[in-house]
């Protein structure tokens, strides 16, 4: 039997172009916030008290980072869950559950600021919102902490939750009420696209 280019062809492995695309976003901001400074960038920030007057910073903050090593870790987390997520979901689906869980993240820190005019960055919300939603789509998939300890996805993200709702009594510089709100659009994500794309058990697959 043989096979030639015309007849036969490998399947198409999707590919994580938006999780890519939003890190370099991300990066470039960054690199523009330290060129520009805050005179410039603060306008893309998202302050609760200015969210009617500027209503794009809902979603402009979400690439926006105070410093590089806010910046390494929403990456590194964007990249782990966001490329699978998106190879499992397709692109379109990933886009969706990403802009939302920002969106609805920073809603989630305008209703529990503890000052209107502190303003939010970061993709942490959207960040929370993959993780949710990997959390019901495979929930026992291993995240490696430290590269060392494998930890189900389910109990690293119980984890997180319980300590963003501690934190909510206690006012930090992290903004605990964007990652919740975020996380639960995950959540909710997850468990419409379970029948389609859930597992009963990842066992092979790690982070």
């Amino acid at each position: 039997m043989e096979f030639n280019g015309d007849s036969y062809r490998r399947p198409r492995v999707p590919q994580a172009k938006w999780t890519l695309r939003f890190i370099g976003i991300s990066v470039i901001f960054f690199i523009l916030q330290n060129i520009l400074g805050p005179e410039i960038w603060q306008y893309f920030a998202f302050f609760p008290a200015l969210a009617i007057k500027w209503p794009w910073t809902l979603i402009t903050s979400v690439f926006l980072h105070a410093d590089f090593n806010h910046l390494l870790f929403n990456m590194f987390a964007l990249f782990f869950f966001g490329s699978y997520l998106e190879r499992l979901l397709g692109s379109n689906r990933f886009l969706i559950i990403f802009i939302s869980a920002g969106i609805v993240g920073n809603i989630g820190y305008l209703v529990t600021a503890s000052n209107n005019m502190i303003p939010a960055i970061g993709a942490s919300g959207a960040a929370y919102g993959l993780m949710g939603t990997l959390s019901v789509l495979a929930p026992f998939m291993s995240v490696y902490i430290w590269g060392l300890l494998p930890v189900p996805i389910i109990i690293l993200t119980a984890v997180y939750a319980f300590i963003d709702v501690v934190g909510l009594s206690a006012p930090s510089g992290i903004a605990h009420g964007a990652h919740l709100a975020g996380l639960i659009v995950g959540i909710a994500f997850g468990l419409y696209l379970r029948p389609y794309f859930g597992y009963k058990r990842q066992r092979d697959t790690d982070l």
